[in-house]
């Protein structure tokens, strides 16, 4: 059930929702609530959202949006995770996590809101499905970095055991993502990341053995390095990592122009060259090159 009309605006800004779309979502809330249609397809999404709350690896399946639906539609899966709030958060009080970590974790809603945003000029969320993750008790944020309970896929957990390391398939891991909008990749902030990841798995889900740290990423493309200084936050990100070998090589040119320019459909000639890394970004792109997803782990 979502909140009432008057509660729903505290709830939005808890998650970080941009203040110029919680006006709308309030709005729209009564239609929702009126039409029949509407309130099962997010009953449907919610039932899915909350079964089997905290298992890693199940993703929900949502309905396809009816395009009747028009600005309703816009903003349908963010009711989604607002009705389903209540049940994530009780399964991390359940774990005992602190409710600052969870405060901060479900915000990540609102970041994506703004990330969407920046894209495409308006409202919406670019890849609904990744909060899922969030509000099914997978991921969460710890300092800088983000880490999703998973496990070790074929050919990663195939690199991990090649190397000798005391993991492999079907293992399990944690995944590192890595946000904007939360300032530099510095050593330091990593290096605090890891620390509280460390203290927050055991302590929080002490029946799962984590001993593997894994990121899938273009920010571990090797061809960075012909571009930024060894110094350099990126740099050193990679070289936290072993390369996992396995991975078929395939370009992703649209993932880095979206991630360092906003919008990856932007006009490859005409983006701008302010920092180190949009030069890289861009450079490598008008000379004809290409980049490719990166793929790495290390112990933990």
């Amino acid at each position: 059930m979502l909140p009432s009309a008057d509660e729903l605006p505290d709830v939005l800004l808890d998650l970080a929702v941009p203040h110029e779309d919680i006006n709308e979502l309030v709005a729209l809330r009564g239609r929702l609530m009126a039409d029949p249609e509407a309130r099962w397809l997010l009953d449907r999404s919610v039932d899915g959202m909350v079964r089997d709350m905290g298992k890693a690896g199940d993703d929900p399946q949502y309905p396809p949006l009816p395009a009747e639906l028009g600005a309703l539609g816009t903003f349908f899966h963010v009711y989604v995770f607002v009705a389903t709030l209540p049940y994530v958060r009780a399964y991390h009080r359940s774990r005992g996590i602190p409710d600052d970590t969870s405060r901060r974790t479900l915000a990540d809603l609102g970041r994506h809101m703004a990330v969407h945003r920046r894209a495409r000029g308006g409202p919406g969320l670019l890849h609904p499905g990744w909060n899922a993750l969030h509000f099914r008790g997978e991921l969460y944020q710890l300092g800088r970095l983000q880490f999703q309970r998973a496990v070790l896929g074929e050919r990663m957990g195939g690199a991990v055991a090649a190397a000798g390391h005391s993991a492999g398939r079907g293992d399990l891991c944690l995944n590192l993502h890595i946000t904007d909008f939360r300032g530099p990749l510095s050593p330091e902030s990593c290096d605090r990341s890891m620390v509280l990841a460390r203290e927050f798995f055991a302590r929080h889900f002490p029946e799962e053995r984590y001993e593997t740290a894994v990121c899938h990423s273009w920010l571990l493309d090797p061809q960075l390095k012909r571009y930024l200084p060894g110094d350099s936050n990126i740099v050193r990100f990679q070289e936290r990592f072993h390369p996992a070998a396995g991975y078929e090589r395939v370009p992703d040119d649209t993932t880095p122009v979206a991630f360092v320019f906003g919008d990856g459909r932007l006009p490859v000639a005409e983006l701008p060259r302010r920092t180190r890394v949009e030069r890289a970004v861009g450079d490598h792109l008008r000379a004809g090159g290409h980049w490719y997803g990166g793929h790495g782990w290390f112990p933990l």
